[in-house]
């Protein structure tokens, strides 16, 4: 793991917090959605702070990853209890953290952990999602494994508290359309 805690970005005391925060927002989605992007933006419109999910992998799983290899649920336990751990120390706080919680069995282990959080799910094309991929630098993550990340997403299901929000158009676009949906965060769909 790259830190103890992940890294957490400061919140601008200028904040304007447009809706009652929930304990956590996780940042959901295959790969190339936007999570690192849409996750700060959020977070600074909410007043919480943000952790980047993937500084919660240990090192072998980045190599993994960096490799073509895509993980398996044994790699995903112990960063998905870190992430987990995480949101359960901003209980009452609030946060956002990115995660791509592809699966719903990964969701109902964070939420073992943190009760409250609230999940946005970030959805979009494949072909938008693999160009916007082809385009990043300095991530471990190859557009290789977008097949994989696909075949994996499991979307939220009724009974979930959380959003799904279409990642076309920019990233402020989408943030607003996030902070927009989660005001009436309940179960998806409702």
């Amino acid at each position: 793991m790259s830190s103890a805690s992940g890294d957490v970005t400061d919140v601008d005391e200028d904040s304007e917090v447009v809706m009652r925060t929930p304990d956590v927002v996780v940042v959901m989605g295959v790969a190339g959605t936007g999570k690192t992007t849409i996750g700060p933006l959020l977070a600074a419109r909410l007043g919480v702070p943000y952790a980047e999910g993937d500084d919660f992998h240990p090192e072998a799983n980045i190599a993994k990853m960096s490799a073509g290899t895509p993980l398996d649920d044994a790699d995903r336990g112990p960063w998905l209890d870190a992430i987990g751990a995480w949101a359960h120390g901003r209980d009452g706080l609030g946060g956002v953290v990115s995660c791509s919680a592809l699966k719903r069995a990964y969701r109902d282990r964070l939420r073992a952990a943190a009760p409250g959080v609230v999940f946005l799910h970030l959805a979009g094309d494949r072909a938008l999602i693999e160009d916007r991929m082809s385009h990043r630098q300095g991530h471990f993550m190859p557009t290789a494994l977008l097949d994989s990340q696909f075949a994996t997403l499991q979307p939220l299901e009724a009974d979930e508290a959380g959003v799904a929000v279409d990642v076309s158009g920019s990233p402020e676009e989408i943030a607003e359309r996030a902070v927009t949906a989660l005001r009436g965060t309940g179960p998806a769909g409702s």
